[in-house]
């Protein structure tokens, strides 16, 4: 069932910001709008450690949002984090008390991950989205640049670099000076040559800003008489001048200037200086469409079931040939023993089950590297590969299980012990044991429960009796929970009923 209200939270690196949106036939419509401008990325230390100052603004914002969203449907919401918390050496700590401010799970999105939620909101707010489109968000820690065409995002980069982390390195106490300025632009256009080339080969029609300092350059420009409309190269000059001439924040007097977006402002201009520069644009328009409107039609489309990670998995079984025959064997399986230790998981999009089914429909992609020790590859690969769709936290947790499917368990012996990534744990190794022959020979009824010593595993005892190696492996299997301090005991009988007996 969809819900009538959505809501996205984007914990940027300068602004904290929450939309909430009325869906009315698969589209959004704005309802309600918070701003806060927390500037997290400020707070971080040369250490890359957030201070104390900045996670007290952080948590007072998300406490705001959390009053708003009480009564949402956890579902229904979804928050996401950004460069500053990608960076913080301490954010895992800070996130706990994050989530338990805002009352919601916050993710941890990757740099291309936040680009193309980004292209999704722009798309969505396009008078023409079919045109072949260049944006650009310049953010407080770092820059997206995509170029796409209708919702499709053709090129997706992430570049380190944003209007917080710019200002307080080039225009140190608000100073505005022409060595500063120069610097940054050059900084920027450094930056830029990684991807310019491929970028320019791509090509585009028309070039589109996004964000806040988008908006606050559009603004500053049209207001002072400075641009006829949007943002333009001579435009950006002549402003660059006013700043200039003015050399400090504390002397500028800029009709459309909020008082929130001062700090920020040089730097933020002498990254879009070095992308016209870079780029060879005269003009950039300005949209609304920003993150948070592309993390609404995400989770817009998860719940029509056009769950971008389903097709992400998929998209990986066949780069990495995985067999799939062998991954549906094993899926089925799991999502099985999973049914009876998590009843609830009956449910197709329960959280837990489809992070089984993904895991299942995964395990073996690195085998494309080597067969041997292919479960360390394909956790790698999932830890690290860019994975439209899923945030950080979803792939460290996809990461982790499928490291453990086979092998030692002491590798993931970190996971807390009342965690139901144990369950999953649990299921995948169980059904890859089962499934060693690659065939589609029936398995018996087969029983699992929990219990407070770990896990007991009832089975048809002559089954087990015909099957010598399928019994030495469970008998290892054992051995490894055991490492673990948790029993694995295998009971011959009938299946389910004598394992919960």
């Amino acid at each position: 069932m969809g819900y009538e209200l959505v809501a996205a939270v984007d914990l940027g690196s300068n602004s904290f910001r929450l939309q909430v949106g009325r869906v009315v036939d698969d589209q959004i419509y704005p309802l309600d709008s918070l701003k806060e401008p927390v500037r997290l990325a400020a707070g971080l230390t040369p250490q890359k450690s957030l201070d104390g100052p900045s996670q007290l603004r952080a948590l007072e914002a998300l406490a705001r949002f959390g009053e708003r969203l009480r009564g949402f449907d956890p579902g229904a919401v979804r928050a996401v984090a950004t460069n500053a918390l990608r960076v913080a050496k301490n954010a895992p700590q800070f996130l706990a008390q994050a989530e338990a401010a805002l009352g919601f799970p916050i993710e941890i999105i990757a740099g291309r991950e936040e680009a193309r939620l980004i292209y999704l909101g722009v798309a969505h707010s396009l008078a023409n989205p079919r045109t072949q489109q260049l944006v650009v968000d310049i953010g407080g820690g770092s820059t997206e640049f995509i170029i796409g065409r209708d919702i499709e995002p053709i090129e997706l980069e992430s570049l380190y670099m944003g209007c917080v982390g710019f200002s307080l390195q080039y225009f140190p106490r608000g100073r505005i000076e022409k060595p500063g300025m120069k610097a940054a632009e050059l900084a920027a256009r450094k930056e830029l040559q990684a991807i310019v080339r491929q970028y320019k080969k791509t090509g585009w029609e028309a070039a589109v800003g996004s964000s806040g300092t988008a908006k606050a350059l559009a603004d500053i420009l049209e207001m002072n008489g400075l641009s006829e409309g949007g943002i333009t190269r001579d435009g950006l000059e002549r402003l660059r001048g006013l700043l200039l001439h003015a050399g400090d924040l504390g002397k500028l007097t800029l009709q459309g200037l909020r008082p929130d977006r001062i700090p920020v402002l040089p730097g933020g201009l002498a990254i879009m200086l070095a992308v016209f520069k870079e780029f060879g644009l005269e003009r950039m328009t300005f949209s609304e469409g920003a993150l948070r409107l592309g993390v609404l039609y995400d989770l817009l489309g998860r719940y029509h079931h056009q769950d971008l990670r389903n097709a992400t998995v998929q998209q990986f079984m066949r780069r990495y040939q995985v067999d799939a025959n062998q991954a549906a064997r094993v899926a089925a399986t799991a999502r099985g023993f999973l049914l009876q230790l998590l009843p609830e998981a009956v449910a197709e999009e329960q959280p837990d089950a489809q992070v089984l089914d993904w895991a299942a429909s995964m395990h073996e992609i690195g085998i494309s590297v080597a067969h041997s020790s292919y479960h360390k590859h394909s956790a790698y690969i999932l830890a690290n590969a860019d994975m439209p769709g899923f945030s950080k936290m979803d792939q460290a947790r996809l990461s982790r299980i499928v490291l453990a499917h086979r092998g030692k368990l002491e590798r993931v012996q970190e996971i807390m012990p009342d965690s139901d990534d144990w369950l999953l744990i649990f299921s995948l190794r169980l059904a890859v044991l089962l499934h060693r022959s690659r065939d589609d020979a029936p398995l018996p009824a087969i029983g699992v429960k929990r219990n407070e010593r770990g896990f007991a595993f009832g089975v048809d005892p002559h089954w087990l009796a015909a099957s010598p190696l399928t019994t030495a492996a469970l008998e290892e299997e054992g051995r490894q929970w055991a490492g673990l301090g948790m029993e694995l005991r295998i009971k011959a009988g009938r299946g389910k009923s004598q394992a919960a007996a």
